[in-house]
């Protein structure tokens, strides 16, 4: 096996991964070798700071250290009713879920990935409502995540290389939409509190592909949103906590641009 062929395995194992967490096992309209340039280097302060060529604010307050994600248990029952009924505490915790992720604009903050094999990956990411978001993995990891409103493109920066995904089909556009109602404009199966959190599972079912679920976790005290689990149809976990969390910043525009650029046809 070639050292080429060998890095593409990493790579398709990488991106399974990524789409598991955030492209929830969608087909990619299409794919293209682009040149992508290397990200700006972090702040040696350990700040957030955004990739970008112009300079972007970094996050500001006390930084807390990479939490620990909660992994769920693999032997959950979830019901998959889709007339599945809530008791008037269970629709209160899902319009306060609801109403937190209607009222965020920006928010910008770091994130520990949790593969189905146990593995992690940190990074960087920046939202802007609606549908934009950007996901950068820290070194050795190849991989940015951009979303610019309507497509949602996985790059390798080490092969220039992306995959084009609609947002449309992933679930990540229930954490972008402008205005959310999670009982009205999602299938919900599930919706738990206790002390520390409230989590809210929804689920999907895609012809072709299958039953994922989507559980978002915000903080029972601070309302503010902890983690989420991408369950894919096979039933693997990838689960993505975030921290840091700064929604006064302005994000730059720039850093949500996708290149659909065909590099691959000659220019007349």
């Amino acid at each position: 096996m070639t050292e080429q062929s060998t890095h593409r395995g990493l790579r398709s194992g990488l991106a399974l991964l990524i789409a598991t967490s955030i492209a929830g096992f969608a087909t990619p309209a299409f794919s293209q070798t682009v040149p992508v340039p290397k990200p700006a280097p972090k702040a040696r302060d350990g700040s957030v700071q955004m990739s970008a060529q112009d300079k972007v604010p970094t996050t500001t307050g006390a930084t807390q250290k990479p939490p620990t994600p909660v992994i769920p248990d693999p032997n959950r029952n979830v019901p998959a009713n889709i007339f599945a009924t809530f008791d008037s505490n269970q629709k209160a915790q899902a319009a306060r879920v609801s109403s937190y992720l209607s009222s965020l604009q920006t928010l910008v903050g770091n994130f520990v990935q949790v593969g189905p094999d146990g593995s992690k990956t940190k990074g960087d990411f920046y939202i802007q409502k609606p549908g934009k978001v950007r996901f950068e993995y820290d070194a050795p990891s190849p991989i940015a995540i951009i979303a610019d409103g309507s497509s949602l493109a996985v790059r390798d920066t080490k092969l220039a290389t992306q995959d084009i995904y609609p947002l449309s089909q992933t679930p990540l556009r229930f954490l972008l939409s402008d205005r959310i109602d999670l009982l009205k404009d999602t299938n919900v199966v599930s919706v738990t509190a206790d002390d520390v959190f409230i989590s809210v599972t929804i689920e999907e079912k895609q012809a072709l592909i299958g039953t994922s679920r989507l559980m978002l976790m915000v903080g029972t005290k601070d309302g503010q949103l902890k983690q989420w689990t991408v369950t894919d149809p096979q039933g693997y976990d990838t689960t993505v906590a975030v921290y840091n969390l700064d929604s006064s910043k302005k994000v730059d525009p720039g850093l949500f641009k996708i290149d659909f650029t065909n590099y691959t046809t000659p220019a007349n």
